[in-house]
């Protein structure tokens, strides 16, 4: 099935930005401006559309500085098994990439993202970003080399790989925690403006496992919880009704240990993983690119 042209931008844009709802506002505002846009000297208006979200997301990610004053600023999770998903899923970067695209500048990452997520070619990207194959290549080469030490593990784990995670959790068990995590995990935890956390990376298995299991015993026992995918990575959602408190998700590695964990508290970007709130948006958005015959 083909996805609406809409979903294609906000996908684009969400990948530079790392932020739903920033590139919500950003395909917004170039719909917009496209409206009482002259176009007749536009050849291909879907490209123009696509190459003005680009550029638009790498002028905003230079501008905007975001950060959680408690923890470590993380990027909006996305439901990746949902049906109703507002992006294209299969182009959606993994979560632990996404983390780490906050070391690239903006226009490395754009880069990156439409060679790797997009398939684009150097020359492809090259007009969209209106530098020259070589500054492409050279940008491109940056960004591998600053991403050279992550290594991501593309195949999905099974949804029951959680099981033993949850099993120790329940028990209190932190050695059977440990034996699940590589000696060197790292824990990262997001509380936004408003929810207390950890200021700084946890790493080590011991002192993961024994934080984990803090938080489990003093705010997150017999609380409802959820496996699903997020950013194709596992997550465990947990629960108040049907309030999501909390989003754990999971990065393994080939030998299925884990060895990166993401915790997401802060409400604002737990909002995105309910029911969308800007469906009218992208409905309204949808209809618009529909009359243009742009869908």
């Amino acid at each position: 099935m083909k996805e609406p042209f809409y979903q294609s931008l906000l996908t684009y844009s969400y990948n530079i930005v790392g932020s739903l709802e920033d590139a919500r506002d950003l395909v917004q505002d170039t719909m917009e401006k496209y409206i009482n846009l002259d176009k007749s000297n536009i050849r291909n208006e879907k490209q123009y559309l696509i190459k003005t979200v680009i550029n638009l997301s790498i002028n905003f990610k230079k501008r905007s500085q975001k950060f959680s004053r408690y923890g470590v600023w993380l990027p909006d999770p996305i439901a990746t098994e949902q049906a109703d998903s507002a992006l294209v899923q299969k182009q959606v970067a993994n979560y632990s990439l996404m983390v780490l695209f906050e070391e690239l500048n903006p226009k490395e990452r754009a880069v990156f993202v439409l060679r790797k997520s997009f398939n684009y070619k150097h020359d492809e990207i090259a007009d969209v970003l209106d530098i020259t194959p070589e500054s492409c290549r050279k940008l491109y080469s940056r960004a591998k080399t600053k991403l050279s030490k992550a290594v991501i593990n593309k195949e999905l784990p099974p949804k029951d790989c959680m099981n033993p995670y949850v099993h120790a959790l329940m028990e209190g068990d932190t050695e059977k925690l440990e034996a699940l995590f590589t000696d060197d995990i790292a824990l990262m935890a997001d509380g936004g403006h408003s929810v207390k956390v950890i200021t700084r990376i946890t790493k080590g298995k011991a002192a993961t496992a024994l934080l984990m299991q803090y938080v489990h015993s003093k705010f997150l026992d017999n609380r409802e919880y959820e496996f699903n995918y997020i950013n194709h990575q596992p997550a465990l959602w947990f629960m108040n009704k049907e309030k999501i408190l909390s989003c754990v998700i999971f990065h393994f590695n080939a030998q299925k240990k884990i060895d990166h964990i993401y915790s997401i508290v802060d409400p604002e970007k737990l909002n995105s993983l309910h029911l969308r709130k800007s469906v009218s948006v992208e409905r309204k958005i949808d209809a618009l690119l529909t009359q243009l015959n742009l869908n």
